[in-house]
């Protein structure tokens, strides 16, 4: 990837949308039927009661700040990229926009916390 201005921050878009039916919704869906639960990214990186521990410490410890956004608060900010598959995680940089830096695909094939920041941290 060609990397042409100085990384701002990274976002992260959950594979979910952003109201309290649908928050309600994935809740129950992660704690009944994980294996068809659509965002690998909340999967991995959340517990059934909030976010892991050793997630948190990695994303407070990266140098820049990280942004999460579900898929529909994505596509409003951003409706150029509304096509995108999520989960995604982009890198934003200073002047020129949004960099794919991990597809849904990818993000999928993750299974763990730290294979999902190794998959991060190999990007950057």
């Amino acid at each position: 990837m060609a990397q042409t201005a100085p990384l701002r921050s990274l976002i992260f878009v959950y594979n979910a949308d952003s109201s309290p039916l649908a928050e309600a919704f994935d809740f129950l869906h992660k704690a009944f039927s994980p294996a068809t639960y659509a965002c690998n990214l909340c999967k991995v990186t959340y517990g059934t009661f909030g976010i892991k521990k050793e997630w948190r410490e990695f994303i407070q410890g990266l140098p820049w700040p990280a942004v999460f956004y579900h898929r529909d608060e994505f596509r409003n900010r951003y409706p150029h990229l509304s096509g995108t598959p999520f989960p995604a995680v982009f890198a934003e940089r200073n002047d020129a926009g949004l960099e794919l830096l991990a597809s849904a695909s990818e993000l999928n094939e993750q299974h763990s916390v730290e294979a999902m920041k190794k998959l991060i941290l190999a990007r950057l």
